[in-house]
């Protein structure tokens, strides 16, 4: 067994997760899945570090996100299970977001990807860089 293997047993993480490594039905691609669109793990780790927020908060906190894009954003994690939308009888209306259960269980891999990303980001860029353009590679960010 190899060093990440152990690793991956000790945390619980080697659980067989259904249909073989990546398969069409394994289970490991929901998770991919739910956090695949840019801004949803933004927004679970904000929600995760501050508590329940507003929308117009949650755009200042983030920066660089329309209000229709942080719509669209919250109506899929509350698709997803990961929000939970609370609406208040209120003049004006006010409305919250936070993170259910399975939001808060996703807090731990967003930190384990943030850390990740503090070590390779710069390796991943200079290897990007080092690819001429060519009109042939689908692959450019």
């Amino acid at each position: 067994m190899s060093d990440a293997a152990a690793e991956a047993d000790a945390q619980g993480l080697g659980e067989d997760l259904g249909g073989g490594e990546y398969a069409a039905d394994c289970q490991a691609r929901v998770a991919f899945e739910v956090l695949s669109n840019r801004w949803d793990s933004v927004i679970v780790y904000i929600l995760g570090e501050s508590g329940p927020m507003r929308p117009r908060a949650l755009i200042t906190r983030i920066g660089g996100i329309s209000p229709k894009v942080l719509n669209e954003a919250l109506r899929r994690l509350e698709y997803n299970g990961l929000v939970v939308r609370q609406a208040y009888a209120e003049a004006p209306p006010r409305v919250d977001y936070s993170l259910t259960e399975a939001g808060l269980a996703l807090l731990g891999p967003i930190r384990a990807m943030g850390a990740w990303a503090g070590r390779y980001t710069e390796a991943v860029l200079a290897a990007q860089a080092s690819f001429a353009p060519r009109e042939d590679r689908p692959y450019r960010s």
